[in-house]
């Protein structure tokens, strides 16, 4: 429920806090320089809810494959792997960011410059290899989707509009990365107010487990190790 209603609100904010600045990478650079709480906050608002979906496109794949295994699994499959994908690109932009508060803009500019050359130059990487499924496990998802009944048609296409977010190192947000994340909230926010409607309600137990694994997880943040 968490993921279905939180993950597709992160990915949106994420894309519309950063969308006041051109998507190209050299212009994403410049805009950490100028406004650095805010970029942070747009690319940590992307990736925390592309690391959010994971149970919900989960839950998704469950419903399809009621009745169309396959779709389901396939579906289901490739959009994880894409999840992955773009979980490890977000490793990259924050790098990035922070090597340009050490190392200075026009050096990381040329730097990424560089990056991007070797990347398209590369015989051959995991994540390289697996960028086709963060654009087409969407398509196949939202088939599944429609073929099953978990979802009826205009949904489902919305669902399939997530195929046309940019993918890479740097990426900012253009006019169909807002078409991708609103359909995205279309097509899984309504699935989970409905569970959240017809599903049982948390114990008390699980309430007080939430609140402790979060307050270590702000103690661990604030007093860690850095680095």
């Amino acid at each position: 429920m968490i993921s279905l209603i939180g993950g597709p609100v992160l990915v949106m904010a994420g894309i519309v806090l950063r969308s006041r600045f051109h998507y190209f990478f050299p212009d994403q650079l410049a805009a950490y320089v100028r406004y650095p709480d805010l970029v942070t906050a747009a690319y940590a608002c992307f990736a925390c809810g592309i690391v959010l979906l994971w149970p919900g496109v989960m839950t998704l794949a469950q419903r399809i494959a009621v009745t169309s295994p396959m779709w389901g699994l396939w579906g289901g499959g490739l959009v994880m792997v894409g999840l992955f994908t773009r979980t490890f690109q977000f490793g990259t932009d924050h790098l990035a960011f922070h090597l340009t508060d050490g190392l200075g803009l026009r050096t990381m500019v040329e730097g990424i410059d560089g990056y991007y050359v070797a990347w398209r130059d590369t015989r051959w990487h995991p994540f390289r290899a697996l960028s086709g499924p963060a654009f087409f496990g969407w398509v196949v998802l939202a088939v599944g989707a429609y073929r099953s009944g978990a979802l009826g048609l205009g949904r489902s296409v919305a669902l399939g509009s997530m195929s046309a977010l940019a993918l890479g190192t740097l990426k900012g947000t253009e006019p169909q990365s807002l078409v991708a994340a609103g359909g995205l909230c279309v097509a899984l926010i309504p699935l989970g107010v409905s569970l959240l409607r017809g599903g049982p309600a948390p114990s008390r137990r699980a309430w007080v487990w939430c609140v402790v694994l979060a307050g270590v997880h702000v103690v661990a943040t604030l007093y860690g190790p850095r680095g």
